[in-house]
């Protein structure tokens, strides 16, 4: 949360202001106080997925953790700053309208977050108590599926934040929802969400490039191509500079409050952390693409001239930072495994059984003497932190008796997950 959301802020901080000094020196054309605004917090959206391929969760489990931690929490953050900055008029700012701002963002933050809890909520207890869908694998995964777009819907309704609404619904159905359903079920929509995503991520670097090759844009800017460069180096400047304006001061900080030399971030560590969230990708292209044309066009230059110059660092950056991503962690980290795609199996047995690895959920009453965890699965069923440790007693206690989850699966006669224990002694 602090690399994610405190950071972040304070790298379009950086960024904002950065732009606001050198591109109205450059007289790139008529750009408003609100485009300088959103250029912050376009190039704040990081995209650190080249790192967490590279990254081995066994071997670095709070490294791994906090670059995906502050990846998906960056980028929920970086679209509600940037709706909350279209929001507003800010050709005339004052105080009123800075409180308002603020305001503005934090309503947006912590309404989509409540109502994708909520609705989250809502697929479990209703997948839970109605019994219609489990004789159908087909039902099951199709009730699961549109309650997790309902909550996009719902946000867009309401105005909020799709992204942030999907992904705190999408933590909390595979908290309850996920192990109410039967296990064919389960295998069914880890399976068919794992290709959607695969497609998904193929067809955005498919449109990434795509709009690197669009004549009409780079047509602008062929009388100054030295200007488009000399913005796109700005702007990669900034980002690192933002980057290290947050990521070693509150690691410093986070340090200062862990006495365990195992739960501090070296050096190291915070390099990589950096290096990771240098990379842009396709939320930087479609914020863009949001503010600076329309329908996908635009005829103004100085729009034309940020929408080739973000193409080049998406470009730039996952190409050439991508690139020296894996040497750069083989140097830091000589010690640790270093794979090619993400650590483990993906054969079907490895669907079935819990992420956490084992099926037992209990935990001791005591918090004391818990030893660090040496995998991110023992990390994740170790209480080493007192409010996890309260939260599972809590979420124990009265959420998964109504919600469901791990160990409170109702069990239906006639339903797949009973035919599949019938098989299982006759193949044994």
């Amino acid at each position: 949360m602090l690399f994610g959301a405190v950071g972040t802020l304070i790298s379009w901080s950086i960024i904002s202001f950065g732009v606001i000094k050198f591109f109205k020196e450059m007289d790139i054309g008529s750009l408003e106080i609100g485009d300088f605004l959103a250029i912050g917090a376009i190039f704040a959206a990081t995209d650190s997925v080249c790192t967490l391929q590279v990254l081995n969760q066994d071997e670095t489990p709070l490294l791994y953790s906090l670059v995906f931690g502050e990846g998906v929490v960056n980028d929920a953050t970086s679209v509600v700053l940037f709706n909350a900055i279209q929001s507003f008029d800010l050709t005339n700012t004052n105080h009123r309208i800075a409180l308002e701002f603020i305001g503005s963002f934090l309503y947006l933050f912590l309404a989509s977050t409540l109502l994708g809890v909520a609705v989250g909520l809502v697929s479990a207890y209703i997948i839970k108590t109605l019994y219609f869908g489990r004789h159908s694998t087909d039902r099951e995964f199709a009730l699961m599926m549109l309650m997790a777009y309902l909550s996009y819907i719902m946000a867009e309704l309401f105005y909020l934040s799709g992204i942030l609404t999907v992904f705190f619904c999408g933590i909390v159905m595979s908290h309850y929802t996920w192990h109410n359903v039967t296990e064919s079920s389960r295998i069914t929509s880890k399976h068919a969400f794992a290709t959607l995503s695969f497609v998904c991520e193929t067809f955005i670097f498919l449109h990434v490039g795509m709009d690197a090759l669009d004549i009409e844009t780079w047509k602008f800017v062929n009388d100054r191509p030295g200007t488009s460069i000399i913005v796109s180096s700005v702007l990669l400047a900034l980002v690192m500079a933002g980057r290290a304006a947050f990521v070693f001061p509150l690691s410093f900080l986070s340090n200062l409050a862990h006495k365990s030399a195992n739960e501090k971030i070296s050096f190291r560590q915070q390099i990589i952390i950096w290096w990771a969230g240098l990379m842009r990708g396709a939320v930087s292209m479609a914020l863009a693409y949001n503010q600076f044309t329309r329908a996908g066009h635009t005829q103004l230059r100085c729009n034309a001239i940020m929408i080739t110059s973000t193409i080049t660092v998406v470009l730039f950056s996952t190409v050439v930072f991508g690139l020296m991503t894996k040497p750069l962690i083989r140097f830091l980290l000589p010690n640790s495994k270093v794979t090619s795609a993400p650590s483990g199996s993906s054969s079907p047995k490895s669907i079935t059984v819990p992420f956490l690895g084992s099926i037992q959920d209990s935990f001791e009453d005591s918090p004391k003497g818990v030893q660090q965890p040496s995998s991110i699965r023992a990390l994740l069923t170790t209480p080493t932190h007192t409010v996890h440790y309260y939260w599972r007693k809590f979420d124990n206690a009265f959420m998964r008796p109504v919600f469901g989850g791990r160990g409170f699966v109702p069990f239906v006669p006639g339903s797949p997950a009973e035919r599949s224990e019938h098989k299982l002694p006759q193949l044994q």
